[in-house]
């Protein structure tokens, strides 16, 4: 019997989570549940390298996190479900890659560039912020991960991982395999303005929104921009609403806003109503569970202490191998 290959991903608590979010990763991950031995990490110390100045609802998020992972159908059973901060190998590793680690390695990295003009609202300039993929190396190496899932834009950051292990390999002995990159679909989901779903912009609906207020934020969505009336024939091509329809309406609801859409048989507030009752209904048992486990909170508490128990009995057997390689 072949065993599994192991895959290692994680999220940053800096609020609740929203349909990006769901697309851009969870969606995958359920997928990957069923075929790799999966490690999924809340990355609480990552959130630091932006959010340094305001901690006080990192913890909340963390569990809210974990919530909204077993609601969507992540299973601890068969995934090992744990945060970051709880095991302190993490920071050790990094502290010893680190000192490895080549200062224009970083400097290179594009989303470091990308992160400091979209966040000139806050000073970025710590070494916590330069030396971030630093960290995120250690998280993925502790764990001998075959591969990591990422979307394209996010290759380099395991690409900087590989070097970094490479480097490690080469100067001590070989302990860490190099990650793959394992490139993930995500469908095309924008936010209620058409800019990308995020939770600075207040452009997102959350798995934790009641059904009147995803019905509120369907109708505040931006459609086709150039349908100024009811009896304009539209183009659901650059619509955003119709995007939606083809994640949450089935192929007969979709195929026929599209027809009626374009010889104007249907309005837009029409249109967003349909949606929107079809997105409501396909996160029902999302929103169910979620309100399962709100009021269950031990039982999410020791969700994550078992699942960070499990990941530490690995880390500090890899911990063991480091100092053993670097013979200290």
């Amino acid at each position: 019997m072949n065993k599994k290959k192991r895959i290692l991903s994680g999220m940053r608590p800096t609020g609740p989570l929203h349909l990006g979010n769901l697309h851009g990763a969870l969606a995958n991950w359920l997928e990957m549940q069923k075929k790799y031995d999966c490690f999924f990490f809340i990355a609480d110390w990552h959130a630091l390298t932006s959010n340094y100045e305001d901690t006080g609802s990192i913890s909340e998020y963390v569990r809210d996190m974990m919530v909204d992972w077993l609601s969507v159908g992540l299973s601890p059973d068969t995934n090992t479900l744990f945060v970051q901060s709880h095991i302190k190998e993490h920071a050790e590793l990094f502290l010893l890659l680190s000192m490895i680690t080549p200062v224009p390695w970083l400097e290179r990295n594009p989303t470091y560039k990308d992160q400091i003009l979209q966040l000139s609202n806050k000073d970025l300039s710590t070494f916590g912020f330069l030396g971030y993929p630093v960290l995120q190396a250690a998280d993925i190496i502790m764990y001998k991960a075959d591969g990591v899932p990422v979307g394209i834009d996010q290759v380099p950051h395991v690409e900087i991982t590989r070097e970094i292990a490479r480097r490690f390999n080469y100067l001590y002995r070989k302990v860490f395999p190099e990650p793959e990159s394992i490139l993930t679909k995500t469908p095309k989901i924008l936010g209620l303005d058409r800019r990308k779903m995020s939770k600075s912009y207040n452009n997102a609906i959350y798995l934790s929104d009641s059904p009147d207020n995803i019905a509120s934020s369907v109708a505040r969505m931006i459609t086709d921009p150039q349908r100024a009336k009811k009896n304009d024939p539209g183009n659901p091509d650059i619509c955003n609403v119709f995007e939606f329809h083809k994640l949450y309406s089935n192929k007969e609801t979709a195929n026929n806003i599209n027809k009626e859409c374009r010889k104007a048989q249907i309005g837009c507030v029409e249109c967003k109503k349909i949606m929107a009752q079809n997105l409501i209904d396909t996160l029902e048992p999302i929103r169910a569970k979620r309100e399962y486990y709100k009021a269950r909170r031990e039982t999410v508490d020791e969700i994550i202490k078992e699942g960070c128990n499990k990941a530490r009995k690995v880390a500090q057997q890899t911990m063991e191998e480091v100092k053993s390689a670097m013979k200290i």
